[in-house]
């Protein structure tokens, strides 16, 4: 189930007088809460800006042992990925996503989504950190776009929301989380639809990939590479359709 849902209205966008003091006022509420890290990303012909956690490991400290020990949830959430770039590239210059619903799962900060909204997709962004949340509702107000975020937690999807795209970076890191993963894109994607996960070219991808064709779906993959400071970072991106018939 989707929950804390919250739309980023239309209207905050930047030649809206009222939304420089919203988004003034919610990065004064996040700087009081973390190390941010501002930075620059250039997609297709267009110029993002979005908003991080400088040291995600300085926030292993708030995570007590009973939290731990409940969802074993680490702050990924508060790192922009190579995956999510590369995503997000792809969104910008490659697909036809104009007018059409999409969802994101772990979105964490929320690059893709926010590139998806500016390229015209009516976009779900969803995490199960409701901390990565308020960053999706700054970088989203930052860029100009409108969109709505929302609570997942991909282990329990019941929802009866299908979307035209289903999209996720980085996310095939725990063994226990390629299934839920898989039923997750059974459970929110349209027929006809399609799914892209992005991923740094781990291991688990393989066993991934079987649980995908084994569920009665057909997967192309494409090859790129992006980009981190001074390193080049191989990144697979794999399109998820159901098998016709």
């Amino acid at each position: 189930m989707i929950t804390s849902r919250y739309q980023v209205p239309a209207s905050a966008l930047p030649d809206d007088p009222s939304a420089d003091s919203g988004l003034l006022r919610l990065r004064e509420e996040l700087a009081a809460e973390y190390d941010l890290l501002e930075s620059v990303y250039h997609f297709g012909e267009t110029d993002f800006s979005f908003l991080s956690v400088r040291d995600s490991y300085a926030l292993l400290d708030r995570i007590s042992p009973e939290e731990f020990l409940k969802d074993e949830q680490m702050p990924y959430w508060a790192e922009i990925w190579p995956a999510a770039v590369t995503l997000s590239h792809v969104i910008m210059e490659s697909l036809d996503i104009a007018g059409k619903s999409l969802v994101e799962l772990g979105a964490g900060v929320g690059m893709a989504s926010v590139a998806a909204a500016k390229k015209g997709a009516r976009v779900l962004v969803t995490d199960y950190s409701t901390e990565a949340l308020k960053f999706a509702v700054y970088n989203a107000l930052r860029n100009g776009v409108a969109l709505e975020t929302g609570r997942l937690d991909w282990r329990m999807v019941h929802s009866d929301e299908k979307f035209d795209f289903v999209i996720a970076a980085d996310v095939l890191y725990e063994r226990v989380n390629l299934l839920p993963i898989v039923t997750a894109i059974e459970t929110l994607l349209k027929p006809g639809g399609a799914a892209y996960i992005a991923d740094p070219r781990r291991r688990l991808a393989e066993q991934f990939l079987e649980l995908v064709s084994e569920n009665g779906f057909m997967v192309t993959s494409s090859d790129m590479h992006d980009a981190t400071g001074d390193r080049t970072i191989a990144v697979t991106v794999y399109k998820i359709e159901r098998v016709a018939g």
